[in-house]
């Protein structure tokens, strides 16, 4: 499982949580350890040993968790390391740029980043000084949403940050990242992140 990036750990409070709960905050998890980096070996056998019976499920995610889990069977890190600089790093950038100024603005480091960091600051968050990359990168703002699950923050806290940093632009970033030239295993990732987008969308829409 990723390593929590935004903060320090020992400076959260996790508490107990139903296991719905808990589900969402592991696919939030899952979802930041594959966009923060390309995965390692262990990573890799935890999604493949997930038990997911899509045949009796036809509902989207639990097909896109099904097709991950057997992609993760079929790919070495190797090869994988490789994907994952083509798509996301290059020579001089990657064939996608995963942060919201981006797919907000067209530009980094722009407003959008600003309005966050406001955010994570009054939701008690501070930047680890070992993280150099700009904290509207996808897979910290995943990081984030499942910390602030674990926490028992309330629902509607939970609405808006992922109303205001997430939900206004993941769709196109996983949809951009299901077409990607480079992409192979990431288009299983890709899969699983639009399916997990829409379902977190329509649950804490119901607060509406």
């Amino acid at each position: 499982m990723p390593q929590e990036q935004t903060t320090a750990p020992e400076q959260r409070t996790l508490v107990t949580i139903p296991e719905e709960q808990a589900r969402r905050a592991g696919t939030y998890s899952v979802l930041a350890a594959l966009l923060r980096d390309s995965p390692d070996a262990e990573l890799l056998d935890f999604i493949a040993q997930l038990e997911v019976d899509a045949g009796k499920s036809r509902h989207e995610l639990a097909l896109a968790l099904s097709m991950l889990s057997l992609a993760s069977r079929h790919s070495e890190t190797e090869a994988l390391r490789d994907e994952y600089h083509a798509l996301f790093i290059g020579l001089g950038r990657g064939e996608l740029v995963p942060y919201g100024s981006w797919y907000q603005t067209g530009f980094l480091m722009e407003k959008p980043l600003g309005v966050l960091r406001a955010d994570l600051a009054r939701l008690g968050f501070e930047r680890s000084e070992s993280v150099h990359e700009p904290e509207d990168h996808i897979a910290a703002l995943f990081e984030v949403m499942a910390m602030l699950i674990q926490e028992g923050l309330p629902t509607e806290k939970q609405r808006q940050f992922f109303n205001n940093h997430i939900g206004n632009w993941a769709d196109a970033f996983f949809n951009d990242l299901s077409e990607a030239k480079s992409a192979v295993f990431y288009k299983s990732v890709a899969r699983l992140g639009a399916a997990f987008m829409s379902l977190e969308s329509g649950y804490l829409s119901l607060l509406d």
